[in-house]
């Protein structure tokens, strides 16, 4: 399925603030080579440019809509194309940065150990994920996917991505790869304006297989049922507005 940059966009300050705090803990004073996995719209990449230089920074994304607004944004940064699940980095790099994007790559872990056996000691595996498969914005889906007359077009299908392991994983693969290994979650709580913020939130994201699984001919109708189900669950803060709960994980890790 291809990506909206500008639905990914609508809350940009938003989704960039766990980019900015991942970046603060990367123990780097400077670095010559650094890569933006799954950069997206490069609002991650603009933080790396910030810190490290427009020489030292380039993005890689798969999707053609991302590439497009990244390279608009940056225009002097390197952006690629690549498939994440085959990519290999080269020996050289200092910091491998991946925000946002590993938990839809199958076996993530898998690949930040390859990718951490490949680097030089010093460099860097900085990483963040939600972890937020358990929030009822999630599980809402599950209920609307069964509930109306789209149900059976997700019958056998597996629209969730796979839960992602425990930081005690995390610790246990890529310690002997490692001097140090910091896993750590942060829950964030975003203030949204309304039931309909939240879905346009998750609309940029983890709403993208449901609404593609029900079909242009049902997708007002799902996203009316989700939207009525969102209303039901976010109560009202004192001044209308909903808040929005997000997990996420945090991985940082440098090479032995």
């Amino acid at each position: 399925m291809a990506w909206s940059a500008e639905q990914y966009l609508k809350f940009e300050n938003e989704r960039t603030r766990p980019a900015r705090d991942l970046l603060a803990q990367v123990p780097l004073a400077s670095a010559a080579s650094v890569i933006d996995l799954g950069c997206g719209p490069g609002n991650s990449t603009e933080l790396l440019v910030e810190r490290f230089g427009v020489d030292a920074v380039s993005g890689l994304d798969s999707d053609g809509d991302m590439l497009d607004k990244a390279r608009a944004r940056l225009p002097h940064t390197r952006f690629d194309a690549a498939d994440l699940s085959q990519w290999q980095p080269p020996a050289d790099t200092d910091l491998l940065y991946a925000n946002a994007v590993l938990q839809w790559i199958p076996d993530h872990l898998a690949r930040m150990q390859q990718w951490l056996a490949a680097l030089r000691p010093g460099a860097v595996l900085a990483v963040q994920m939600p972890d937020n498969l358990g929030e009822p914005t999630h599980r809402l889906m599950e209920e609307s996917g069964a509930a109306g007359p789209w149900a059976a077009r997700f019958e056998g299908s597996r629209l969730r991505r796979t839960t992602l392991p425990q930081p005690s994983r995390y610790l246990d693969a890529l310690s002997p790869l490692c001097s140090r290994v910091d896993v750590w979650h942060t829950i964030y709580n975003h203030p949204m304006a309304d039931a309909q913020a939240i879905v346009e939130w998750v609309r940029g994201t983890g709403l993208r297989p449901y609404l593609a699984a029900a079909g242009a001919a049902h997708e007002a109708a799902f996203l009316a049922d989700y939207t009525a189900r969102i209303d039901s669950v976010y109560a009202p803060l004192a001044d209308g507005r909903r808040l929005l709960r997000f997990p996420r994980l945090f991985v940082v890790a440098v090479r032995a």
